[in-house]
């Protein structure tokens, strides 16, 4: 399941709809300490500039991963859009997935998407190994309480 902050989610809806028609990437990096909190938006160009396929620019991406290592940092959400599909990983995204521990989040912008829970045409995927697995996404507004169980409210009567 994906954990995420309102903020984030409209970030990349937001991110999506300014480049639209080209499709929009980038990555939310978070704390590499195993909470899988994703909570610094890293807006990316897409070096393709293309409305059916998405590129990080390598020296782009190079800096980024510097960035995230001085920041003790990993890449917890990838992002991009699909112009004119739905939101579901194409056969290129599966091959260039290369982070087994990453949630691949795609966002549909196209004229008639059918919004989710989320509020978007969104979803979110794990891929490992070319095997692609749809996954929950709860928004959150923070991670304060967010892991937490109803059993672990305190019972104050």
């Amino acid at each position: 399941m994906l954990v995420i902050r309102a903020d984030l989610v409209e970030e990349i809806v937001a991110h999506a709809r300014r480049d639209h028609p080209d499709e929009a990437c980038g990555v939310i990096a978070g704390p590499d300490d195993g909470s899988d909190r994703p909570h610094r938006f890293v807006p990316m160009l897409n070096a393709a500039r293309s409305p059916t396929f998405y590129e990080f620019d390598s020296a782009d991406l190079l800096a980024l991963y510097k960035d995230m290592d001085a920041r003790d940092e990993v890449p917890v959400v990838i992002y991009h859009s699909h112009t004119a599909t739905e939101a579901y990983p194409s056969r290129t995204d599966i091959s260039y997935a290369s982070e087994p521990y990453a949630h691949y989040v795609l966002v549909s912008t196209r004229e008639d998407a059918e919004a989710n829970h989320t509020g978007h045409d969104l979803h979110s995927y794990r891929i490992v190994d070319g095997e692609v697995t749809e996954e929950e996404i709860q928004v959150v507004e923070s991670y304060m309480f967010a892991h937490t169980g109803a059993d672990d409210v305190p019972d104050h009567s």
